[in-house]
């Protein structure tokens, strides 16, 4: 059976404890978050330089409210402790991981998965010069399945007008209509 981590609530009924003094004297006191050697910049980006390797991903995501963050992980960890490299916000990160990264370090890294952005290309070139860039399986499969929609739908049109006897459709006015009142010539009900 799992269990759900504890919090401070949770801590309150078992021991009998004042959960919201606990709570901010963690925050405050027990964390050590004040200490933190990347306290003064974690709002724009941190970094964990020893948890690098020689294969990287790269990855811009919008946690919240539309701010766009850029990730780097050690692929090597697969998602578990230790694999997080850098955290930056925005996708102008080149900077940062190469004034904070020596150079011998980013010259190790033997490749870097990415998506198609040209924005994490430059970044992958200049900060890790000597990395082979893999572009992400998703993304590569996406546009064989994009490709693979466009080609079935010209089939489709040809087919449809095949079937009509070579009858022209004017397919702006049909797609003015609601689905439920669309009708092809040969009197078949569209379905969405």
């Amino acid at each position: 059976m799992e269990t759900s981590p504890a919090t401070c609530h949770t801590l309150e009924e078992f021991y009998h404890i004042n959960g919201h003094t606990f709570e901010k004297q963690y925050k405050e006191t027990l964390s050590g978050f004040w200490d933190w050697e990347q306290l003064d910049h974690a709002d724009r980006w941190m970094l964990f330089p020893d948890n690098i390797g020689p294969h990287l991903a790269i990855d811009e995501s919008s946690l919240s409210n539309g701010e766009l963050y850029t990730f780097i992980t050690n692929r090597d960890r697969h998602g578990r402790e230790g694999c997080l490299v850098a955290v930056m916000a925005g996708a102008k990160s080149e900077d940062v991981i190469q004034s904070k990264i020596d150079e011998d370090t980013r010259e190790a890294v033997e490749e870097v998965t990415l998506d198609l952005s040209d924005s994490m290309r430059k970044i992958v070139s200049v900060a890790f010069p000597k990395a082979k860039r893999v572009i992400d399986r998703f993304h590569i499969q996406k546009l064989a399945c994009d490709a693979i929609q466009g080609i079935r739908v010209v089939h489709r049109w040809d087919a449809s007008q095949q079937s009509n006897g070579g009858v022209q459709t004017d397919w702006k006015s049909v797609h003015a209509l609601p689905f439920s009142k669309r009708r092809h010539t040969s009197g078949t009900t569209y379905q969405k």
